[in-house]
């Protein structure tokens, strides 16, 4: 297969019922309904991401539409993926800005130059990935690599919404209310519900922070003003890129993270759907790099492919990426209304931080999860050192300095584990 065959056209057969393979769809209108569920699935860490990092909702949703978009053409609608805001970009985005939230990021340029480099060297990743194979990747990254690099990206970033994002005692009650509506959500209910943990969990702690706050006077109101004054509709404001070489050597290594999720979600989808994607995993990548530049370079964040929406697929039995289609669709008109980005914006800060806890927590137990999924043996010390190593590092934010370059916790525990581990594989 030549690097990008773009004789191969993106076509789908109709389909009557059963499983439904990724070359073919239903009929249109259940195709349309299918994609509003896959945005309702994507919709909480895709919004959630941004507003961490502080990035425009609105624009993180839009480019998340215009990315799937991209992705489906690239693969030749052979690859069933919605790609929404990557939480890999979260911690170095911070350290990067030096955000403390709440609302817009003042350097949010700095972040965007990183966000472009990262999605080109991602971009060039996929053409060698395609030309070559996926065999160096594998190598150069193993379980125990990118475990531990996931893992760390959760537990560099515990400190947020703990010291940041609760400046009152009932801020910290609230926090504390959030993490057990999320926790409730995700035990005690099923289907699609419990899919929507994160988005759920948030509404009810968003309506108990109104009962409390607006209605009993325990802390700070919400404010709905912003909301009023929205338009319905209108264009998002777009910002331009900033090129700083410290960001860039920053955020850039988070090509490594969104390689091995990449990766993992298409071997995910090869063994429900039974088709081959190996052929795709470069031009996958290839997809997500280009996506990832085109959102940056319009002021959004970087996109990733999104295990939310496997899990509808595993649940539904649709492979079918005529619903993905209709998804970005579905964001594209999201992303136009500036009043659903008003209503973003009014959630309490302390909600978001309790929903924070959670999801930087699901992150560092994500990195786990790639130990125990892949067997890791922690009996050998190449591997039980670069783990140990590698999370001290992220976690305590080591920091090493090139002159009046710093390469902070994050940056440090990603370059670290890979050096590492192709260092002391070497005695074993």
């Amino acid at each position: 297969m030549s690097l990008l065959n773009w004789q191969e056209k993106p076509m789908a057969t109709l389909a009557d019922g059963g499983v439904i393979a990724p070359d073919e769809r239903l009929p249109w209108p259940q195709t349309a309904v299918m994609g509003v569920q896959h945005v309702v699935a994507m919709f909480g860490a895709t919004v959630l991401a941004p507003i961490l990092m502080g990035f425009d909702p609105n624009l993180a949703i839009l480019m998340s539409g215009i990315g799937t978009l991209i992705f489906y053409v690239v693969t030749g609608g052979k690859v069933p993926s919605y790609l929404g805001s990557s939480f890999a970009f979260i911690g170095v985005v911070i350290a990067a800005t030096g955000y403390a939230g709440p609302g817009p990021n003042p350097n949010i340029g700095v972040a965007l130059g990183g966000i472009i480099a990262c999605g080109l060297l991602y971009a060039l990743i996929g053409a060698v990935v395609q030309a070559v194979g996926t065999g160096w990747v594998e190598r150069l990254m193993p379980p125990v690599v990118t475990g531990a690099v996931v893992a760390v990206i959760g537990l560099n970033l515990a400190a947020i919404p703990i010291k940041n994002m609760a400046a009152s005692n009932f801020d910290s009650w609230m926090q504390a209310l959030t993490f057990v509506c999320v926790a409730a959500v995700a035990v005690f209910t099923r289907g699609m519900v419990q899919r929507l943990l994160i988005l759920v969990g948030l509404a009810l702690a968003t309506l108990a922070y109104l009962l409390l706050a607006n209605g009993l006077e325990l802390g700070k109101p919400m404010d709905f003003s912003g909301i009023a004054g929205a338009a319905w509709f209108g264009w998002p404001a777009l910002r331009a890129p900033v090129f700083q070489a410290g960001a860039l050597l920053l955020i850039a290594p988070v090509v490594l993270i969104l390689v091995a999720e990449n990766l993992g979600h298409l071997k995910a989808v090869t063994a429900m759907t039974g088709r081959d994607l190996d052929p795709y995993i470069g031009r996958a990548f290839i997809g997500d790099g280009l996506a990832t530049m085109v959102s940056g370079a319009a002021g959004g964040t970087g996109v990733t492919t999104y295990a939310e929406n496997i899990g509808v697929m595993a649940a539904t039995r649709i492979y079918s990426t005529a619903v993905f289609v209709a998804a970005a669709c579905v964001a594209l008109v999201l992303g136009f209304s500036p009043k659903f980005g008003a209503l973003i914006q009014a959630i309490p800060l302390p909600v978001m931080g309790g929903v924070s806890i959670v999801v930087f927590g699901l992150i560092a137990v994500a990195g786990a999860r790639i130990w125990v999924d892949n067997k890791v043996d922690f009996s050998h010390n190449a591997n039980l050192l670069t783990a140990a190593i590698t999370l001290i590092l992220g976690t305590g934010d080591f920091t090493l300095k090139f002159g009046g370059f710093a390469l902070g916790g994050i940056g440090t525990a990603t370059f670290g584990a890979v050096l590492l581990h192709a260092l002391l594989r070497r005695g074993t």
